[in-house]
Protein backbone atom coordinates (compact mmCIF):
# COMPACT_ATOMS: atom_id res chain seq x y z
CA UNK A 1 0.00 0.00 0.00
CA UNK A 2 1.08 3.58 -0.66
CA UNK A 3 -0.03 6.79 1.01
CA UNK A 4 -0.29 9.94 -1.04
CA UNK A 5 -0.81 13.21 0.78
CA UNK A 6 -1.24 16.64 -0.66
CA UNK A 7 -3.75 19.44 -0.60
CA UNK A 8 -6.49 16.80 -0.39
CA UNK A 9 -6.95 14.14 2.29
CA UNK A 10 -4.49 11.26 2.10
CA UNK A 11 -5.70 8.40 -0.07
CA UNK A 12 -4.75 4.78 0.54
CA UNK A 13 -3.99 3.22 -2.79
CA UNK A 14 -3.45 -0.49 -3.50
CA UNK A 15 -0.29 -1.08 -5.56
CA UNK A 16 -2.03 -3.91 -7.39
CA UNK A 17 -4.18 -1.38 -9.26
CA UNK A 18 -2.18 -0.92 -12.46
CA UNK A 19 -2.52 0.56 -15.87
CA UNK A 20 -0.55 -0.56 -18.93
CA UNK A 21 2.53 1.40 -17.85
CA UNK A 22 2.84 -0.08 -14.36
CA UNK A 23 1.46 0.90 -10.96
CA UNK A 24 -1.14 3.63 -11.17
CA UNK A 25 -1.09 6.01 -8.20
CA UNK A 26 -3.82 8.39 -9.38
CA UNK A 27 -1.02 10.76 -10.36
CA UNK A 28 -2.94 12.07 -13.34
CA UNK A 29 -5.91 12.92 -11.14
CA UNK A 30 -3.72 14.70 -8.60
CA UNK A 31 -1.93 16.63 -11.34
CA UNK A 32 -5.27 17.69 -12.84
CA UNK A 33 -6.47 18.85 -9.42
CA UNK A 34 -3.29 20.86 -8.91
CA UNK A 35 -3.60 22.47 -12.37
CA UNK A 36 -7.24 23.33 -11.69
CA UNK A 37 -6.34 24.87 -8.33
CA UNK A 38 -3.52 26.93 -9.85
CA UNK A 39 -5.74 28.18 -12.67
CA UNK A 40 -8.61 28.99 -10.31
CA UNK A 41 -6.25 31.00 -8.09
CA UNK A 42 -4.99 32.90 -11.16
CA UNK A 43 -8.54 33.66 -12.32
CA UNK A 44 -9.58 34.89 -8.86
CA UNK A 45 -6.46 37.06 -8.54
CA UNK A 46 -7.37 38.84 -11.79
CA UNK A 47 -10.91 39.89 -10.85
CA UNK A 48 -10.71 43.69 -10.94
CA UNK A 49 -12.03 45.97 -8.25
CA UNK A 50 -15.70 46.81 -8.82
CA UNK A 51 -16.40 43.54 -10.63
CA UNK A 52 -17.51 40.04 -9.56
CA UNK A 53 -17.35 36.52 -10.91
CA UNK A 54 -19.39 33.45 -10.04
CA UNK A 55 -18.05 30.21 -8.60
CA UNK A 56 -19.13 28.32 -11.73
CA UNK A 57 -17.64 30.91 -14.06
CA UNK A 58 -14.27 30.57 -12.32
CA UNK A 59 -14.50 26.77 -12.46
CA UNK A 60 -15.18 26.85 -16.21
CA UNK A 61 -12.24 29.17 -16.89
CA UNK A 62 -10.01 26.99 -14.71
CA UNK A 63 -10.93 23.93 -16.76
CA UNK A 64 -13.63 22.15 -14.77
CA UNK A 65 -17.17 23.28 -15.68
CA UNK A 66 -18.64 21.31 -12.75
CA UNK A 67 -16.02 22.46 -10.25
CA UNK A 68 -17.90 25.31 -8.53
CA UNK A 69 -17.70 23.55 -5.15
CA UNK A 70 -13.94 23.17 -5.60
CA UNK A 71 -13.74 26.94 -6.09
CA UNK A 72 -15.52 27.34 -2.75
CA UNK A 73 -12.91 25.04 -1.17
CA UNK A 74 -10.06 27.01 -2.74
CA UNK A 75 -11.48 30.30 -1.48
CA UNK A 76 -12.00 28.87 1.99
CA UNK A 77 -8.55 27.35 2.33
CA UNK A 78 -6.30 29.61 0.26
CA UNK A 79 -7.66 33.18 0.30
CA UNK A 80 -5.34 34.37 3.03
CA UNK A 81 -2.22 32.58 1.73
CA UNK A 82 -2.62 33.94 -1.82
CA UNK A 83 -4.32 37.23 -0.86
CA UNK A 84 -7.33 36.33 -2.99
CA UNK A 85 -10.10 38.91 -3.42
CA UNK A 86 -12.62 36.35 -2.12
CA UNK A 87 -15.27 39.02 -1.67
CA UNK A 88 -15.53 39.38 -5.48
CA UNK A 89 -16.87 35.84 -5.90
CA UNK A 90 -20.62 35.29 -5.66
CA UNK A 91 -23.15 32.65 -6.67
CA UNK A 92 -24.78 32.26 -10.08
CA UNK A 93 -27.90 34.10 -8.93
CA UNK A 94 -25.83 37.24 -8.36
CA UNK A 95 -26.07 36.88 -4.59
CA UNK A 96 -23.67 36.65 -1.71
CA UNK A 97 -23.79 33.01 -0.74
CA UNK A 98 -22.37 33.32 2.76
CA UNK A 99 -24.81 32.67 5.58
CA UNK A 100 -22.65 33.56 8.57
CA UNK A 101 -23.51 37.20 9.45
CA UNK A 102 -20.01 38.58 10.02
CA UNK A 103 -18.57 37.16 6.77
CA UNK A 104 -21.70 38.23 4.86
CA UNK A 105 -21.36 41.84 6.03
CA UNK A 106 -17.60 41.92 5.39
CA UNK A 107 -18.22 40.75 1.82
CA UNK A 108 -21.08 43.17 1.26
CA UNK A 109 -19.18 46.14 2.69
CA UNK A 110 -16.08 45.25 0.66
CA UNK A 111 -18.08 45.14 -2.56
CA UNK A 112 -19.91 48.39 -1.74
CA UNK A 113 -16.56 50.08 -1.05
CA UNK A 114 -15.56 49.16 -4.63
CA UNK A 115 -18.68 50.86 -6.03
CA UNK A 116 -20.95 47.84 -6.41
CA UNK A 117 -24.60 48.64 -5.72
CA UNK A 118 -26.92 45.99 -4.32
CA UNK A 119 -30.46 45.55 -5.67
CA UNK A 120 -31.61 43.83 -2.50
CA UNK A 121 -30.10 42.65 0.77
CA UNK A 122 -27.64 40.32 -0.99
CA UNK A 123 -28.27 40.70 -4.75
CA UNK A 124 -26.06 42.24 -7.41
CA UNK A 125 -26.93 43.01 -11.03
CA UNK A 126 -24.67 40.53 -12.85
CA UNK A 127 -25.26 42.21 -16.22
CA UNK A 128 -23.64 45.33 -14.82
CA UNK A 129 -20.95 43.99 -12.48
CA UNK A 130 -19.92 40.56 -13.76
CA UNK A 131 -16.37 40.36 -15.07
CA UNK A 132 -15.93 38.46 -18.35
CA UNK A 133 -12.22 37.95 -18.96
CA UNK A 134 -10.86 36.65 -22.24
CA UNK A 135 -10.62 32.84 -22.01
CA UNK A 136 -7.07 32.93 -23.38
CA UNK A 137 -5.90 35.01 -20.39
CA UNK A 138 -5.71 31.86 -18.25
Amino acid sequence: MLWIAGSIPAILIDRSFQDTKGPFYFQKGLEALERFTERAIRVIQHIPSGKVMTYGQIARLAGSPKGARQVVRILHSMSQKYKLPWHRVINSKGEIGLTEDESFFIQKMSLESEGIKFTGRASINLEKYQYHPDDSTF
